[in-house]
Parts: structure tokens; sequence; C-alpha cells
């Protein structure tokens, strides 16, 4: 039998820990330790959750006031640490709103279910599905408020935004992860692109193909959000001293479609040569890639 956490004076703690936070649930996340310490790694994880709360918790602030409260989807939930710290400060003092975890390790979705059971979030559900197959899920509810991603591999993060505009999401908060997807298509044509294009320069090095299909990967999202009616802003999540994956997209629904933005996307797949491979990423831009 194993014995309890010692308690640990607030005095004590560490100073990255927010007031109010639960220091049971960070011990059962394994992002304290039994004394109530932080070491490197989950010192920069809890910073960055914790400055993703920040932007989410506004978001969460301007939404309408509901009898069911709001709902929230967390794809790629992993081990769900921004799911249950997002509950513990927001979603428990609210007494209600549903926090859907998306996970497609069952050893992960198993313990998550587990732990909420043990701290007593009744209101947080965790679905054992990819991010694509969540669209189909009659578990989840037709609209979702709220839709995260955090570090979703590769084209996971096109899948949540397909999700989001399914689920009709007022907002997406997106912090993609090894766009790798863009960067294979663009290789598949590098010889015929050179010439071409003096622009194929730009991902002739291996290094350049994998850092160009990155960043134009994220330009595309984000013209397609355009493009479906909500606005974007792109900035960093935490500083690059903490983690080289930390571009956040925030995106809000206002109903403005931008017609400029498809545009230009369907523009950028023909001008670097990928239109073929990716243009089934943006289903809705498809009449302009006939």
């Amino acid at each position: 039998m194993k014995k309890p956490s010692p308690a640990v004076p607030v005095s004590e703690l560490p100073p990255e820990v927010r007031p109010g936070q639960s220091i049971e649930l960070l011990k059962q996340l394994h992002i304290l330790t039994r004394e109530g310490k932080l070491n490197q790694d989950s010192r920069r994880k809890l910073k960055q959750v914790y400055h993703l709360f920040q932007f989410i918790e506004k978001l969460l602030l301007e939404l309408p006031a509901s009898d069911k409260g709001p709902t929230l989807a967390d794809h790629g939930a992993g081990k769900s640490y921004l799911g249950f710290i997002i509950y513990d400060l927001f979603f428990k003092a609210l007494g209600h709103g549903t926090i859907f975890g998306i996970e497609t390790r069952s050893e992960l979705v198993a313990s998550s279910q587990a732990l909420a059971l043990k701290v007593g979030f009744d209101r947080m559900r965790f679905l054992n599905v990819s991010v694509a197959e969540s669209t189909q899920s009659n578990e989840l509810p037709d609209q979702i408020d709220v839709v995260t991603a955090l570090h979703a591999c590769d084209t996971a993060t096109d899948d949540a935004i397909a999700f989001g505009l399914q689920k009709k999401a007022k907002y997406m908060v997106l912090v993609p992860c090894c766009q790798a997807e863009l960067a294979r298509a663009l290789n598949q044509n590098k010889a015929l692109n050179l010439q071409r294009t003096p622009l194929a320069e730009l991902w002739r090095h291996p290094l350049h193909t994998r850092e160009v299909g990155s960043q134009l990967t994220n330009v595309l999202r984000c013209l397609y959000l355009e493009s479906q009616g909500y606005q974007v802003t792109v900035t960093e999540l935490v500083g690059w001293e903490h983690s080289m994956k930390n571009e956040l997209i925030l995106a809000k629904y206002t109903g403005q479609k931008k017609r400029a933005s498809g545009d230009r996307l369907v523009a950028l797949l023909k001008e670097f040569g990928v239109e073929a491979e990716m243009g089934g990423r943006y289903p809705h831009m498809a009449v302009g890639l006939d």
C-alpha cells in the first residue's frame, strides 16, 4: 500500500505553480514529485500548459452563458495534462461544462479515465479514437465550443481543424507539431519544380525542405481557416528556449468567409507544385483546385 503524498506548505511550492491549482492533481500527473518539487522537464511542460491555459481561459470567458456549460475537445490529448489543468482551474469551479480528451493510445485513455474518477472530475470524457475518427463518434456532441490540439503530430492538426469545422467550433487553439506531409509532397516533384521555378531553391536541400514544408503547412492552415469564416492570430506559445514546437494558431469564428484567403491558398498550392498531393486537405477549396 502506497503512503499518501506528504502535504506541501504553500510557501514551499515552486513559484511556477498557479494559485488555486490542486497540488495532488499535479502529483498524480507526475508534474510535481511527492515532495512537491519540479524537475526541469516538468517545469518546461507546466510552463507551456499554463501559457496555453491563459489563452483558452479568455476564450472560455467570452462564450455566452449556457445551462450545459462550455464544451472543449482536446485532440492528441496524450496524458491529458492540458485537459486536467483546464478542468481544475476553470471547469471545476464553474460547476458545468465538459472536456473531451481524444487519444489513440488506449493505455493513456485508461489511465486518464482512472485519474478523472480518482480526483472527482466527473465531467471529463476520454475517447480512444484518432482525431480523424472523432468526427464520426457518437460520444461527442454535434457542436463543440473550443477545439484544442497541443503538439498533435503531422496531419493530426489538419484533422483537428476539420473536426472544428464540422462541429462549428467557436474557437480553435492549435500548436502544430512535426509537419511532414507537405515536405514529402515537395520532395516528390523536386527535379521538375527546379526546372519550373526558381522558388524551388527554397526546398532543394533536405533541411530546407523540412523547414519550408513546416512553414508553408501552417500558412495554408491559416488561410484555410480564414476562408471558412475564422479570424486568425499567429503568435508564440512560449519562449523558443522552452520548445522548438512553438507556433500558436488562434482562430475565432466570425462567419466572415474570406474568398481572397481561399484564392491565395489555391495559388500557393499551384505555385509550389503540390496541388495534386495536398488539395484533398482543403475539401471546401476543392472547386478551386479543378
